[in-house]
C-alpha cells in the first residue's frame, strides 16, 4: 500500500486503495473470532507498510512501528461483523454465510461499520509511515478480533498482548454511527455503557393444556418476570441515573396444547454508574428468584451470557484529543455528545495496564439521509451503508491527528 502524503492531505492514490480495500472488507465479513481471512489481509496490509506484526487472542492482529525516542501511543480497531442478511442494495454487499458456535449457519454482514475501522486504520497508518521524519515513538494498532460477542479484548489480554506489545501512555478508539458523514463526536467520562446479558431458563412442571392443576406453567411464570422486571427501571433507579433492561427473546414449548417444563428467556442491562449496575442485576435475581417462589416452581438457572466493561473517557486527554480534532477536520465539524447506551468492550484494553483511553464516533451518513423523512439506518440494521467518502478521509485523519498529537512535534514538553 502507498504512504504518499502531502501533509497530512491523503493523497488520491491512498484514498483509492483505501476504497478497494474498504469494498474488499465489506463484501467478505466474517463473524466474532472467526475472521482469519480479515486477519491475513491485516497483516499483508501492515507489513507492506512496515510494520511488525504478530497475531493475538485467535484472530487479533498487532502491528506495531518503531520510530525513535519518543512516547508510545495505541490505537484500537475492531475487526468482526454480524450474523445479518444484508439488503442495502450495494454492488460490493455481502452475500457471505458462517456459522455460529452451535454450528447454526447464518448470513454475514458488516452491520456494524468494522469494515470502515479496519480501513481507516491502515490508512492512518500508511500517513505515519508516510511522515516518519514529523514524528517520534511508538505506534501500537490493535486489530482487534470478537467486539460484537465481548469476546475479543479480553481474549487479546488474556493472550499476553502487554507482555508482548510496547505499553502504551494512551490508547484510542473510534466507531463509525448514523451521524453526518465528515464529522466526528465525543463525550467525556462515561461514553458508552456497560452491558450484562444472562439466559434464563425457568422451571415448571409440563402436563396437557386441559389439565393445567397438574402442572406449573412455566410460560405464565416467565411472563410475569418479564413484566415485572420492567418495573425495576421505572422504581429502583433514581430517576437521574440511566438504565435499560430487555427482554430480547422468549422461548417455550413445541405444541399448543401441551404446557412445557420450561421457558427460557435472554435478557440485556445497559447502565452508566457501577453502583446502578450492581442494584439493578441484584434485583433482576430477587424478582426472578420471587416470581418462580410464588409459583411453587423451582429456582430458575441464570447464566451470565457476557459483560462488556464501561467505555470512559479520560477527562484531560478527552480535551487534548477534541482539540486536535478540531486542528484536522475543523472546529465545526467536532461536536460534544452525550453518553451511549450501546456497549463496547475496548475498555478492557487500557484497563488491564490501567492507562488513559479516549474514543469517539465518525458519521458515516450523507445530508440526504440525515436530513430525510425516513428513519436512519443504523449500525446492526440490514440497510447500514456508510457513505464511503466524506466518511473515510474523516477517520483516517482523526485517528492520524490522535496519534500525532502525542507523538508528533507539538506534543506536549517534547520537539
Amino acid at each position: 500500500m502507498t504512504s504518499v502524503t502531502s501533509g497530512t492531505r491523503i493523497s488520491p492514490e491512498l484514498r483509492d486503495e483505501l476504497h478497494a480495500l474498504y469494498r474488499q472488507l465489506h463484501a467478505a465479513p466474517e463473524l466474532s473470532m472467526q475472521e482469519h481471512r480479515t486477519a491475513a489481509l491485516i497483516t499483508e496490509r501492515m507489513a507492506a507498510l512496515g510494520f511488525e506484526t504478530f497475531s493475538c487472542g485467535g484472530t487479533g492482529v498487532v502491528a506495531v512501528l518503531r520510530n525513535g525516542e519518543g512516547p508510545v501511543v495505541g490505537f484500537r480497531a475492531d475487526t468482526d461483523a454480524l450474523p445479518v442478511t444484508e439488503d442495502t442494495g450495494l454492488d460490493y454487499a455481502s452475500t457471505a454465510h458462517g456459522r455460529l458456535p452451535d454450528g447454526t449457519e447464518v448470513p454475514v454482514m458488516h452491520a456494524c461499520g468494522h469494515d470502515t475501522h479496519i480501513t481507516c486504520a491502515i490508512g492512518a497508518a500508511a500517513l505515519l509511515v508516510g511522515s516518519r521524519d514529523s514524528w517520534s515513538g511508538t505506534v501500537v494498532i490493535l486489530f482487534q478480533p470478537g467486539e460484537e460477542t465481548s469476546e475479543g479484548a479480553a481474549a487479546m489480554v488474556a493472550d499476553g498482548l502487554w507482555d508482548r506489545a510496547p505499553r502504551p501512555e494512551v490508547i484510542f478508539g473510534q466507531h463509525v454511527w448514523p451521524g453526518r458523514a465528515g464529522e466526528v463526536e465525543i463525550s467525556t467520562g462515561p461514553a458508552m455503557a456497560m452491558a450484562d446479558s444472562w439466559r434464563v431458563t425457568v422451571h415448571g412442571r409440563g402436563g396437557h393444556g386441559s389439565r393445567p392443576e397438574d402442572t406449573v406453567d412455566p410460560v405464565v411464570l416467565a411472563c410475569h418476570m418479564v413484566v415485572r422486571i420492567q418495573s425495576i427501571v421505572a422504581r429502583e433507579v433514581p430517576p437521574l441515573k440511566s438504565a435499560v433492561v430487555t427482554v430480547g427473546s422468549f422461548h417455550a414449548g413445541l405444541k399448543e396444547n401441551i404446557i412445557p417444563a420450561t421457558a427460557v428467556f435472554t435478557l440485556n442491562v445497559r447502565t452508566l454508574d457501577p453502583e446502578v449496575r450492581e442494584r439493578v442485576l441484584a434485583a433482576l435475581r430477587r424478582v426472578i428468584a420471587a416470581e418462580a417462589q410464588a409459583s411453587g416452581a423451582p429456582e430458575p438457572e441464570i447464566e451470565e451470557l457476557y459483560t462488556f466493561p464501561l467505555l470512559d473517557n479520560d477527562p484531560e486527554a478527552t480535551e487534548q484529543i477534541k482539540a486536535a480534532l478540531a486542528a484536522a477536520l475543523g472546529p465545526e465539524k467536532v461536536r460534544d455528545t452525550s453518553a451511549q447506551m450501546g456497549s463496547e468492550d475496548f475498555g478492557h484494553l487500557p484497563g488491564a495496564i490501567g492507562v488513559p483511553s479516549v474514543y469517539w464516533f465518525f458519521g458515516g451518513m450523507p445530508d440526504e439521509v440525515v436530513n430525510g423523512d425516513q428513519p436512519v439506518p443504523s449500525n446492526h440494521s440490514p440497510f447500514f451503508a456508510p457513505v464511503i467518502e466524506p466518511t473515510l478521509v474523516t477517520a483516517v485523519t482523526a485517528a492520524y491527528a490522535a496519534i500525532m498529537s502525542r507523538v508528533g512535534p507539538q506534543r506536549g514538553g517534547t520537539s
